[in-house]
């Protein structure tokens, strides 16, 4: 398909798909002749993905480029090319390790880990920006006062794992190595921040049915 029709299948401005293609997030088209390029359903994939990683992610064009990058690494392996897909993403902060709360954050969290028998995120705790977030967050929430029984940390984990089992049951069904690892980016970009508004949904209704709405 030319340029003007990926436009029109994708809903994205040709200018804006040229500003892509410049900027290296879209491979470039075969070329046809010296002013027409020819672009297939791979690009219209990569171009819907980038638009959702820019749109909804709200990711830096820097980032995406970077996390493509890992997408389109075919020297590493299936775990290698998707944990550095997903750990090129924004993160939060490295923790101020310092802080006495961090410190304790650490050890409730390793602790956590070794109660689910999570043995191969323990192994990933000092490279991992999931685990480091996880530790920023539990020691934010122990700064303010609130006293949660760790038993309450393993209910959700254990949900999540379930969540994690579908993302990979649904990575299985891409053919390619590549479309596996852009299903995954897409999961952390798109699915994350479906499962934030299912809780915030789940806590309104809960709350009302509790409460009411006076």
């Amino acid at each position: 398909m030319r340029l003007a029709r990926l436009s029109e299948r994708s809903g994205v401005p040709v200018a804006t798909i040229k500003y892509y293609l410049r900027e290296g997030l879209l491979p470039p088209g075969r070329q046809v002749n010296t002013t027409t390029a020819e672009y297939d359903e791979e690009h219209l994939r990569r171009l819907r993905l980038v638009r959702a990683m820019i749109q909804v992610g709200r990711v830096p064009v820097a980032k995406v480029r970077e996390v493509l990058g890992h997408v389109d690494d075919e020297s590493l392996g299936r775990t290698m090319r998707v944990g550095a897909a997903l750990w090129a993403l924004p993160q939060v902060p490295e923790p101020d390790e310092d802080d006495e709360y961090v410190r304790a954050a650490h050890r409730e969290v390793g602790a956590l880990l070794s109660t689910l028998g999570w043995e191969n995120a323990k192994q990933l705790t000092t490279v991992s920006p999931a685990y480091r977030q996880l530790v920023v967050a539990v020691a934010a929430f122990r700064r303010l006062g609130y006293d949660w029984d760790s038993e309450l940390l393993v209910t959700r984990a254990k949900l999540m794992h379930q969540a994690a089992i579908a993302d990979l049951d649904f990575l299985e069904t891409h053919p390619s190595e590549e479309e596996k690892v852009a299903a995954a980016v897409a999961s952390a970009v798109l699915v994350e921040p479906m499962l934030q508004a299912l809780h915030r949904l789940a806590q309104e209704e809960e709350t009302a049915r509790r409460y009411g709405f006076e």
